[in-house]
């Protein structure tokens, strides 16, 4: 399951960035236009809302085990979460929480 995870990891990266990349190079880190854009519709609206309470539960979650069955480096997952997104913290979290457990 680890190699599974970082492949993950690596797609969960890659594939938003894929999208993000251009538009910033097109557009720079223009805050409001992002915000704009990616409220511009209910369906993008959805996608937002979905993708933040997700990031919320991800960050829920890892407090929890921290506290259950702590692992070393658990704000990789967060930093992720806060320069990717969701499709790289959760891969990243549970990779790392595989490689606590082949250790016990």
């Amino acid at each position: 399951m680890k190699t599974l995870y970082l492949l993950l990891c690596l797609l969960g990266t890659a594939l938003p960035y894929a999208f993000f990349g251009p538009w910033l190079a097109q557009h720079g880190l223009a805050i409001h236009l992002l915000t704009q854009q990616a409220m511009a519709t209910p369906v993008a609206a959805f996608a937002w809302a979905d993708v933040l309470v997700s990031g919320l539960t991800l960050l829920v979650f890892i407090a929890h085990q921290q506290r259950q069955k702590p692992i070393k480096r658990w704000w990789l997952p967060v930093a992720g979460l806060l320069c990717v997104g969701v499709s790289l913290a959760l891969p990243l979290y549970l990779y790392l929480r595989e490689r606590v457990a082949e250790q016990r």
